[in-house]
């Protein structure tokens, strides 16, 4: 699973994912497929696709609605079922074609 399939599977299920980095902090990729460290102040010294790599744990939260009643508690879960989850993401498709002619 690369950083990309990862944010592909948050935006088509909109779901936020978060992951630990060997140095301690945080990742967390939103249901826009943007990748946050908040802890970061300066420019990093890791490759975050290393950092992705090397994670055995992330912590996945269906983003909801605001005035939901019953929200969508986050759960835990390995690598093994984060990897399946983004490998069964439905791939885009191409719509249909308008060709002018």
């Amino acid at each position: 699973m690369t950083l990309s399939d990862l944010r592909r599977l948050t935006i088509r299920k909109q779901l936020t994912v978060r992951f630990r980095l060997r140095n301690g902090m945080e990742c967390t990729v939103t249901e826009h497929g943007i990748a946050k460290i908040p802890q970061l102040k300066a420019v990093p010294d890791f490759n975050l696709e290393e950092e992705l790599a090397s994670a055995g744990e992330f912590v996945v939260e269906p983003v909801t609605p605001p005035g939901a009643k019953n929200p969508v508690r986050p759960r835990t879960i390995g690598r093994e079922e984060m990897a399946g989850m983004s490998e069964s993401a439905p791939a885009a498709t191409a719509g249909p074609s308008h060709e002018d002619d």
